[in-house]
C-alpha cells in the first residue's frame, strides 16, 4: 500500500498493489474501491493492463464514468428514483435522466474506503449512514479483493444493516483484452450463460418480462463476436445504443446462490481470455456505448465508443420496483453476501 492522492476535501487516498506467483498484478485505490490496472500475460507471455482508467487521481475524482468502481448502494438503474419498502416510499437523486443510476449523485464509487490487508488480498470497508443518497438504514459494507495464483481476481461483497434497505453491489471495470487504449473490443468473442434477458424501455428500465435470447442479437449461448449484434437494428439494441442489458443467468431457481460460470471473453488478437463466475442471478453486459471521445486514458489515448466492455454481476436493474425479480431487500440480522471471480488466461 502506498499514497495515491488527496481528494478535493482533503481525504488521503491510498493505492494497493496485489501480485501473484504468475506475475499478474492488480492495482486498486481506496477512492471508490477502483481497480485502476489489471496486468495479465497474453499468449506470448507479454504483460499488459487490460482495464480502462486514468493515470492520475485528479481524473478519477473529476472525470470518471465508473471505470473500475465499486457501485452501490444500488448498482444499475432504479425507475423514477423511487421505491417502496414496507409501505414507506423512498426518493433518490436522479442522475440518469428520470432515473437513479449506480447509487446516485455520490454513490459508493465516490467514497473513500478504509483498507485492511487480508491473506491474499485487501478488505475495503465503508459505513453508509441512514439516509445517504436517500437510502434507508445504516449500512456497513465490505468488499474484499483477492488475487489467486491461477490468475483469478476474486471479489467478495458483504453488508449488514440496522433497518430494512436495498443493496446491490458490483464492480464496473471496463475490460479490453487487447490492452488498455488499444482500440475497439468489437472483435472480442463473448459467451454468456443465459437463455433469457430482461428487455428494457426507452430509458433502459426493465419492462418486467423475461424474454428468450433465441433468434436475437442477445443470444451469446455460443461464442460470437460483439460487432455484428452491436450494430444491428434490433429494437433492444437501438434502445441501448448497443449492448447494455441484464442477462438472466441459467440457474434452477432464483434462490440458488451457488458459484456458477456466467460469461467468457476471448480476444483473438492477444489470445487473452477472461471467465466470469458469480453467485449473483444476473450479469449486465455493457459494450461501452456511451464512451464519447471526451476522456483520455492511462495510455494517453482517447476512449471512443466500444473501447471497453463491462460485465457487471448483479441483481436485476430496478428490482425494488419489480415484484417478479429476485429480491434485493436486506433486513436487520441478515448479511448480504455475494462473490464474483474474474479469471484470466491465454490460448
Amino acid at each position: 500500500m502506498q499514497p495515491y492522492g488527496t481528494t478535493s476535501d482533503g481525504q488521503s487516498v491510498d493505492e494497493i498493489i496485489l501480485t501473484n506467483a504468475s506475475g499478474m498484478e492488480v492495482r486498486i485505490i481506496t477512492y471508490g474501491g477502483i481497480i485502476t490496472s489489471v496486468r495479465v500475460p497474453d499468449r506470448d507471455g507479454n504483460l499488459a493492463n487490460v482495464t480502462l482508467g486514468f493515470n492520475n487521481f485528479a481524473d478519477y475524482e473529476a472525470r470518471n464514468v465508473y471505470f473500475g468502481t465499486i457501485t452501490g448502494r444500488y448498482a444499475n438503474r432504479i425507475a423514477g428514483g423511487k421505491f417502496t419498502l414496507n409501505g414507506a416510499q423512498y426518493t433518490l437523486a436522479l442522475n440518469d435522466g428520470a432515473n437513479t443510476l449506480h447509487g446516485g449523485l455520490k454513490g459508493f464509487d465516490k467514497q473513500v474506503w478504509k483498507a485492511k490487508a487480508v491473506n491474499g488480498g485487501v478488505e475495503l470497508s465503508y459505513f453508509s449512514a441512514d439516509g445517504e443518497e436517500g437510502y434507508p438504514g445504516n449500512l456497513n459494507a465490505k468488499v474484499t479483493y483477492m488475487l489467486t495464483d491461477d490468475n483469478g481476481l476474486r471479489i467478495d461483497y458483504s453488508a449488514t444493516t440496522d433497518k430494512p434497505t436495498i443493496v446491490n453491489l458490483t464492480n464496473h471495470a471496463y475490460f479490453n483484452l487487447s490492452g488498455e487504449g488499444s482500440g475497439s473490443i468489437q472483435d472480442h468473442i463473448v459467451t454468456i450463460n443465459a437463455d433469457r434477458y430482461t428487455p428494457v424501455d426507452g430509458t433502459l428500465i426493465p419492462t418486467g418480462e423475461f424474454a428468450s435470447v433465441e433468434g436475437t442479437p442477445l443470444d451469446f449461448r455460443m461464442p460470437k463476436a460483439i460487432a455484428p449484434g452491436q450494430r444491428s437494428n434490433h429494437e433492444q439494441i437501438v434502445l441501448g445504443r448497443g449492448y447494455d442489458h441484464n442477462w438472466v443467468l441459467n440457474r434452477p431457481n432464483f434462490e440458488d446462490t451457488s458459484l456458477i460460470f456466467a460469461a467468457r471473453v476471448y480476444d483473438p488478437q492477444s489470445g487473452r481470455t477472461m471467465e466470469v463466475w458469480t453467485t449473483e442471478p444476473g450479469i449486465q453486459f455493457y459494450a461501452g456505448n456511451f464512451l464519447d471521445a471526451t476522456r483520455v486514458g492511462a495510455s494517453g489515448r482517447i476512449y471512443r465508443q466500444s473501447d471497453g466492455l463491462a460485465l457487471e454481476t448483479q441483481h436485476f436493474p430496478d428490482s425494488p420496483n419489480q415484484p417478479n425479480f429476485p429480491s434485493s431487500v436486506l433486513n436487520p440480522g441478515q448479511t448480504y453476501s455475494t462473490t464474483t471471480i474474474y479469471k484470466f488466461g491465454a490460448i
